[in-house]
């Protein structure tokens, strides 16, 4: 290398194992900074079981009551009973989202 050079690579395709070290530096980088997170925690995690219940409760509470409304409002227009079909099966819907909520209650979270 010459006095007056900057000691660096030039950029461009001169150079064919620019792309070869960085590509080994770009992996070396996420081994350590995969590595780094395992040692201090903070690396992802799957969510709890009681975080994944949560859900499925929030999800029985909003999808029971909503799928017994949304099928009695059809059958209410289908045979002209408006709005009795409709209360049943959301009433319905509801008691059927309580039972699931009870289920998933006796569940051991872990």
């Amino acid at each position: 290398m010459a006095a007056n050079e900057p000691g660096q690579d030039p950029i461009g395709d001169e150079n064919p194992l620019r792309d070869v070290r960085l590509s080994e530096l770009d992996a070396r980088l996420k081994a350590a900074t995969g590595a780094e997170q395992a040692r201090a925690g903070t690396a992802p995690r799957k969510p709890q079981k009681g975080y994944s219940q949560g859900s499925r409760v929030l999800t029985e509470l909003i999808a029971g009551p909503a799928g017994g409304a949304l099928i009695g409002w059809f059958l209410d227009r289908l045979f002209g009973t408006s709005p009795w079909l409709l209360l049943v099966l959301l009433f319905l819907g509801f008691a059927v989202a309580i039972r699931n909520i009870y289920r998933i209650s006796q569940q051991r979270p872990e």
